[in-house]
Parts: structure tokens; sequence; C-alpha cells
């Protein structure tokens, strides 16, 4: 998968160069929602396959993504997307559009000292308890989050936290885990 990377990495930090430069925090969040969405249609594995099509041009391929994501009810893709698209189509790029942005959302990150968190919860956690929870994770890892939550009941109770590749493990699972190698050792 290093290969994918290093071929996306130029195209997202040239993304993420135009994006800054506009100076406009709202420019940077609507490009990012614009790849996203351009990504998503490129995951397609139909779509893939139609794009792959030696008798598909460039323009066709284009166009079916942006009519996509148009017909998904979000706002037309933006100029700087288009062109994002229009060269990553020409260079025989597409498959790794996901990548270019993946690796522009860690770029936009990195630049406000924000990181992704996933939390996975054994049970729903409401609004008091997400915004204190985040307050906690905020101050335990030194930088601002964007949480997202999962549920997964087989952690029986308690969390797991995500962060980057940092996670804080206070599942019940985790602990019958720890206590199961304690015992056997």
């Amino acid at each position: 998968m290093a290969e994918i990377a290093t071929l996306a990495r130029p195209y997202a930090e040239a993304l993420f160069q135009v994006a800054i430069q506009s100076g406009n925090s709202g420019d940077v969040k609507q490009i990012a929602a614009d790849v996203d969405a351009a990504a998503a249609v490129v995951a397609d594995a139909q779509f893939l396959q139609f794009a792959d099509n030696p008798k598909t041009r460039p323009e066709q391929v284009l166009g079916v993504i942006v009519g996509v994501v148009a017909g998904n009810g979000s706002a037309p893709l933006g100029a700087t997307v288009n062109n994002l698209l229009a060269t990553v189509i020409d260079n025989g790029r597409l498959s790794a559009l996901t990548e270019i942005a993946a690796q522009f959302h860690a770029l936009v990150n990195a630049h406000a000292n924000v990181s992704d968190a996933q939390v996975f919860s054994a049970f729903d956690i409401d609004a008091t308890q997400l915004m204190a929870l985040v307050a906690t994770l905020e101050k335990r890892f030194g930088r601002k989050l964007n949480v997202t939550v999962q549920i997964e009941p087989e952690l029986i109770g308690g969390i797991r936290v995500v962060v980057g590749d940092e996670v804080l493990d206070t599942s019940v699972k985790a602990r019958l885990e720890q206590m199961k190698v304690a015992l056997s050792a």
C-alpha cells in the first residue's frame, strides 16, 4: 500500500496548498467535503470498472463523478476539486483518490493541530457525556479532537479510543484479557 500512498502524496500536498492559499477555513472545509464525496464515488467497484474501460474517455469519467455527487443532494463540486479530478484522471491515478483524500485530511488536521479520534463504546453516549469525554480526551492527548463514536457491544463496558496510532483502552473486554494473561502466566 506504500505505493498508493507515495502516488497520492504530491496530489494531497498540492490540494492542501491550494486550499490554504485561499485563507478561508470555509474553503478548506468545502474542499475536504468535495474530495470526500468524489472519493466515495471512486471507491465503488462498478464505477472503477467503468473508469478502467479503455473505451471510456476521461471527460466521461469526470462527468459521472460530478453527476453522482450532484445527484446525491450535495452541492456541485468546486473548481479546485474539479481540477484535481481532471488531473488525477488524465494521469491515470484515479485509484489513488481515496488515499489523496485521507492524506489531505491528515495535512489539514496537522495544520490546525487537530486529530481524528474514534471512540468505541459498549453503549450509546449522550451529548453531555460526550462533551465531558471529549474535554478529558483533549486534555489527555494535548490537542483538539474530531471525535466520532461507534457502538461495539462486545466491549461489554467502558470505551476504547483510537487517536492516530495511539490507543486508550478502558473497556471491560480489555481488562478481562489482561486478567486472563496474568492468570495464565
